[in-house]
């Protein structure tokens, strides 16, 4: 039992007791268990892939990919664009995602560049290129031209408005794939997380991805073997962020909202914070540890204000969630070998 203990990680049990324990107690305090545990699945469909566009940056020795939201941008640019052109249901959301690849791997190209200039600081100077991106791209909402009415400020004319609906585009297209069950669990997003979950998994037994992860656990011994370290770890960043911008326009078909300005500031904390709760390290990651992460993460953020809100009967529940998820976010980061780890 204690060797169980051991590999699986005492605080990713203790997070997991109190979860299902959030989850016992719904019931008696007038929670559905069905509406719980399928809000819990929505919030992992939605950033599961967001979580997962983290590991090929952990696996190249790159660390974690604080630069997120320079990814999050260039699908945000592909979803403005797909509702310019006025596509909607299933062709307008992959129309958003290819077009938010394109840019992802321009933004990742020049990412990746400057991070092989700064070895052993990779970190520090992603959090930067991530807020500094950020900060870029709030002047672009003003000065892009985007015409379409329900994207600009009415009063202005001009420059896209803090938050714009896809529901008449493509919102839940992969949510209703698969009709009345997707009601419950968001099978068509899982299904899609899955399919790219399953590419990774080959990709990092090719040649290449091989390569990659050779880099990360030694870059010496890589170069010593002939592998171009450099290159490696420039593909592991348009990777990552390639995957950062098909997570995002996911997560808004789901939402129903493209969320612009300062929105994507601070969402690489949270998917940081669920990989390393998940067991992953700066320099070790496995599938598992974003799967895990994200449930554990997901549904902590989702149980506990609703049933905290549910006991002593007052709204509180914007306030515990910032609580919870500014905790959850602190103690991971805390965890230089993962959050497996005390």
């Amino acid at each position: 039992m204690s060797n169980l203990v051991k590999k699986f990680g005492l605080p990713r049990l203790i997070i997991l007791i109190f979860l299902l324990s959030t989850y016992i107690i719904a019931p008696f305090v007038g929670i559905s268990i069905k509406a719980a545990f399928s809000d819990t699945m929505v919030r992992f469909g939605m950033n599961a892939i967001l979580v997962l566009s983290l590991m090929p940056m952990i696996e190249s020795g790159a660390g974690l990919n604080f630069g997120m939201p320079l990814g999050v941008e260039a699908g945000l640019l592909g979803s403005l664009i797909s509702l310019q052109l006025e596509l909607t249901g299933f062709l307008g959301f992959v129309v958003a995602i290819l077009i938010g690849i394109v840019f992802a791997c321009i933004f990742g190209w020049a990412y990746g560049t400057v991070l092989n200039k700064v070895k052993g600081g990779e970190m520090m100077i992603a959090t930067y290129i991530g807020f500094s991106s950020v900060a870029f791209m709030c002047i672009m909402w003003l000065v892009l031209p985007f015409t379409k009415a329900d994207m600009i400020w009415a009063y202005g004319g001009s420059g896209l408005r803090t938050t714009i609906s896809v529901e008449s585009y493509w919102k839940d297209v992969l949510n209703n794939i698969f009709g009345s069950i997707s009601n419950f669990i968001p099978v068509g997003e899982i299904i899609f997380f899955i399919i790219l979950t399953f590419i990774m998994w080959i990709f990092f037994r090719t040649r290449a991805g091989l390569s990659m992860s050779a880099v990360g656990k030694n870059e010496k011994f890589a170069q010593a073997t002939g592998i171009d370290a450099d290159r490696g770890r420039k593909k592991s960043v348009i990777i990552s962020t390639v995957l950062a911008a098909i997570g995002i326009v996911v997560y808004q078909q789901s939402f129903g909202f493209i969320q612009l300005y300062l929105a994507p500031f601070n969402m690489a904390f949270p998917a940081i914070a669920a990989i390393l709760i998940g067991g992953a390290s700066v320099n070790k990651v496995t599938v598992w540890h974003v799967v895990i992460g994200t449930f554990l993460f997901q549904g902590i953020l989702t149980m506990t204000p609703t049933v905290v809100n549910a006991i002593i009967k007052t709204d509180m529940s914007e306030t515990i969630r910032i609580i919870v998820s500014n905790g959850m976010i602190l103690y991971a980061l805390t965890r230089k070998g993962g959050g497996a780890r005390g």
